[in-house]
């Protein structure tokens, strides 16, 4: 068994956890930490051997996946995250498995996460990169000043935790599968957006981008910087990235990406405009004080 203890948070998740679960067989120790789901999530969760923890939010920080760092009782001390709607592909299974034979000399790996969209395995196009294994004793969750964003409740947002020390990639995918009607990938992006946009629209975001590595810092405050940022966004996904190779799935997958950007940029500007100007919020006050390094990325 490989000596990881995976954490999958879930809430409603009935149609997903089957094939989420069905990947992690040769993990030590599968947590499924559940928000009182009324699908049966939990019930499937323990026929397949995982151990589930009831979880409830109290509306505050710590949020759900750094409750899980400071709660759960781990047996291993490297914990991996999967989201219900991923997949394990077998070569990230035995690439894990390798890693933690000879040992690992980071204290957090990158893994790349590859979209399964309108049923179809994108090749190329855009993924994206999500810190996903982590040493638990020198990694946290920031507490970002977004409690006020309803939409992304319980679970923290959009950003990577923070580690002492190096971060190394992992060359085997992640496969991003949501078994879901396609209407619901909308609602959660539309979500997301509420979120990202609420960040920006007082320069919470740009706090938060600081605390990333230096490369996905200057990336991302490039494409904040960017004109026309959907377009650039879809050009990148479906022509610099070749996703018009994965035809229609391709197209579409790069559109769908292009409206959240899209949607970000909208909500930005409806919330600038409607916010009056005054002083500096407590939250922008308090930015800096006792701030943590951010993760270095290289060779481990």
């Amino acid at each position: 068994m490989i000596p990881i203890s995976v954490v999958t948070m879930t809430l409603n998740e009935a149609e997903n956890l089957p094939r989420c679960l069905a990947a992690l067989d040769r993990f030590a120790q599968v947590f499924v930490v559940d928000s009182g789901s009324a699908d049966g999530t939990a019930a499937i969760a323990e026929a397949w051997g995982a151990t589930v923890v009831p979880f409830r939010w109290n509306g505050r920080y710590p949020k759900k996946k750094q409750w899980c760092l400071d709660n759960l009782p781990f047996a291993h001390d490297w914990v991996l995250y999967v989201d219900a709607d991923e997949r394990l592909t077998p070569a990230l299974v035995d690439e894990l498995a390798a890693l933690m034979a000879r040992g690992p000399v980071c204290v957090g790996y990158v893994v790349e996460g590859r979209p399964v969209f309108l049923g179809q395995v994108l090749r190329f196009g855009a993924g994206n990169a999500k810190l996903a294994l982590l040493d638990r004793r020198r990694a946290r969750f920031p507490e970002v000043a977004d409690l006020d964003v309803a939409a992304m409740w319980e679970v923290e947002g959009h950003y990577q935790p923070l580690v002492e020390g190096p971060v190394g990639r992992l060359a085997a995918p992640l496969l991003h599968a949501d078994d879901k009607p396609l209407a619901a990938w909308f609602d959660r992006h539309n979500r997301y957006s509420d979120w990202e946009a609420a960040l920006r629209a007082d320069d919470r975001m740009a706090a938060l981008i600081a605390l990333e590595s230096p490369r996905r810092r200057a990336l991302k405050r490039l494409l904040h910087a960017m004109p026309l940022r959907p377009l650039a966004v879809f050009l990148h996904g479906y022509v610099l990235k070749l996703g018009f190779l994965d035809g229609a799935a391709g197209l579409h997958h790069a559109l769908a990406r292009a409206f959240y950007y899209w949607q970000v940029g909208v909500k930005t500007r409806a919330k600038r405009k409607g916010r009056d100007r005054g002083p500096a919020p407590s939250w922008a006050r308090r930015q800096g004080a006792g701030r943590p390094r951010p993760p270095s990325e290289g060779k481990c």
